[in-house]
């Protein structure tokens, strides 16, 4: 069976004070993923990372593209806006 739902999604680590944001089709798998230290991008804070935001579309391609838009932000006030989360005090 084809899946029909791909998730853009931000991961919070809490201990490293870092972002990660990636596409999935199982937010829930994929954060399971980080907190083992799988992923070679977060296994550096295993444990600590927080599933903090996902937004679901149809494609992968939709998904992949939201992703690259998210990350051409670099954090900036763009992130913020685009994903709704609050703006950490002192930026």
């Amino acid at each position: 069976m084809q899946n029909d739902t791909y998730y853009c999604y931000v991961v919070w680590s809490s201990t490293g004070h870092k972002y990660y944001i990636g596409v999935t089709d199982d937010p829930s798998r994929r954060l399971a993923d980080h907190n083992a230290g799988i992923s070679k991008w977060t296994k550096r804070y295993a444990g600590s990372w927080q599933l903090i935001w996902q937004k679901n579309f149809s494609t992968l391609s939709d998904a992949r593209k939201f992703e690259s838009l998210l990350k051409r932000q670099k954090g900036g006030s763009g992130f913020y806006k685009l994903t709704g989360l609050p703006k950490p005090a002192g930026s």
